[in-house]
């Protein structure tokens, strides 16, 4: 690849949809953040890193990448703010009793109207075990998805899947007098959206790394409606089902579109508004 070439590539060489600076230390060519492998001279292309005959490659990824706020900041936005609500609620028994009744995902008020408790239940949490698997399976797999499909398509996720989820549980019990808590059906739309992708790399080293760490954390908080009180399993399913929804639509309608991250962000919200409308008609 020229210079001249260089500086007009702009677009993951794989993947004409993701906008890139980062290039291939090899061959010079324009990856994106999923084409690239870390390596000991920089960052590859797939087929730069492919190991020969009798060398094997071990990638500096899975062993030493660290998120952080630069990367992905809505995910870490996130995190702040659930994290800072749970101890606000927490040293206070009267700021845990006004979220709880403020914004906690009563049922019987649902039915009544007040369909926005489908979103700031996501907010909330009952202990340190739930509100720790929660935010420690948003930092293991939001950031990366942030990164691959741009903050404000992984933001309408997270958003979509939190109110699939709480809509979920209403459908189930709408007259239930016991309030619902927790992000957790947010946390399982990523786990939705994960599972499509690692399904569709499920012949690669990496695709069969991700279903062992999904199956690990799907387990763990498939069993803490039975631990901790005031989560839903509900939640779990409608969250999930979102997520993996979310993702297909997006492999159908924004792959290798110039404008794929507006289109992912669009699809996310029309989900929410999907949800939103059947909360309030049904």
């Amino acid at each position: 690849m020229t210079m001249e070439e260089e500086a007009v590539a702009t677009t993951c060489y794989r993947h004409p949809d993701r906008a890139t600076g980062l290039s291939c230390t090899t061959c010079g060519k324009p990856i994106c953040v999923e084409c690239s492998h870390d390596a000991s001279v920089g960052q590859k292309c797939p087929e730069c890193a492919a190991p020969s005959r009798r060398s094997r490659i071990i990638y500096a990824r899975n062993t030493t990448g660290r998120p952080s706020f630069q990367t992905a900041p809505v995910s870490f936005t996130i995190m702040a703010i659930t994290i800072a609500i749970f101890v606000a609620g927490y040293l206070s028994p009267d700021i845990d009793r006004w979220l709880i009744v403020n914004l906690a995902q009563w049922n019987i008020l649902v039915a009544d109207g007040q369909w926005y408790r489908i979103f700031t239940a996501a907010l909330l949490h009952g202990g340190l075990m739930h509100v720790g698997f929660n935010m420690y399976a948003l930092y293991l797999f939001g950031p990366r998805l942030e990164l691959q499909v741009g903050r404000t398509a992984f933001a309408s996720l997270y958003v979509a899947a939190a109110a699939a989820g709480g809509f979920t549980a209403y459908v189930v019990d709408p007259l239930g007098r016991f309030p619902l808590i927790g992000a957790s059906g947010a946390i399982f739309g990523l786990f939705g959206a994960w599972l499509f992708v690692a399904w569709k790399m499920r012949n690669t080293p990496g695709g069969r790394s991700m279903f062992n760490q999904l199956g690990v954390l799907l387990l763990i908080n498939m069993a803490l409606p039975f631990m901790v009180p005031n989560i839903s399993w509900q939640a779990h399913l409608g969250g999930f089902a979102a997520g993996g929804l979310i993702a297909w639509l997006w492999s159908v309608l924004a792959v290798g579109k110039p404008n794929a991250q507006a289109i992912r962000t669009v699809v996310a919200i029309g989900v929410t508004v999907a949800v939103v409308f059947a909360t309030i008609t049904i």
